[in-house]
């Protein structure tokens, strides 16, 4: 469980008028049995991303695609499970020609390496809502194992479906997956990642 904050107030209140509509209650049930299995919601999950451009500000990104699954057993968190998948294509950086260039053999070099992915191996619970997530880190064609500490932010029964959030922030060296264009200080190496998921079950 899963590799990113951008106007966040103003986002969070439309999407919650736009689920609960006009006449419907603003706080959806918690589920009384969060154990399942759910499909990632790419309408409602993010995956952002930030790094240090000349080693003067913070540049913010993010992938408008995703897709995955997340097993969850509350009572058993050996038995919790989560794949995520993310077309690096679907890079938006917020302007068309750098776009274009995240996409080139200078960076993610979509082509050859299309997709971005995390599949936990083990998942252990902290005891306060939050769980260590161990898995393989799949970027530029090079995996890794990495450990990420993952927030159960809640869960939810209600007419839209059953469904649960999770919430993760961490860093990665691009240069340890093979990105190594502006190293020389154009650009930061270290990446900070931030996922929030929501999954449903149909």
């Amino acid at each position: 469980m899963r590799p990113v904050i951008l106007a966040l107030v103003a986002l969070s209140s439309f999407g919650l008028l736009a689920l609960t509509g006009p006449n419907s209650s603003t706080t959806a049930p918690r589920a009384a049995d969060e154990s399942g299995s759910y499909a990632i919601d790419p309408v409602h999950s993010t995956v952002m991303f930030k790094v240090k451009h000349l080693d003067t500000s913070w540049f913010y990104g993010n992938f408008a695609e995703m897709s995955g699954t997340v097993d969850f057993d509350s009572a058993d968190p050996s038995k919790c499970s989560m794949v995520m998948e993310v077309p690096a294509e679907s890079i938006n950086s917020g302007n068309d020609k750098l776009d274009q260039h995240l996409r080139s053999p200078d960076f993610f070099d979509v082509k050859q390496f299309p997709v971005l992915g995390f599949r936990s191996t083990k998942v252990e619970a902290n005891g306060d809502g939050t769980y260590k997530v161990t898995g393989d880190f799949v970027m530029h064609g090079v995996t890794k194992s990495i450990t990420v500490e993952v927030e159960h932010v809640g869960s939810s029964d209600s007419r839209m479906g059953k469904k649960v959030g999770f919430h993760t922030q961490f860093t990665i060296d691009r240069t340890d997956y093979g990105v190594s264009y502006g190293a020389d200080g154009a650009l930061g190496t270290d990446v900070e990642l931030t996922i929030s998921i929501e999954a449903g079950q149909n």
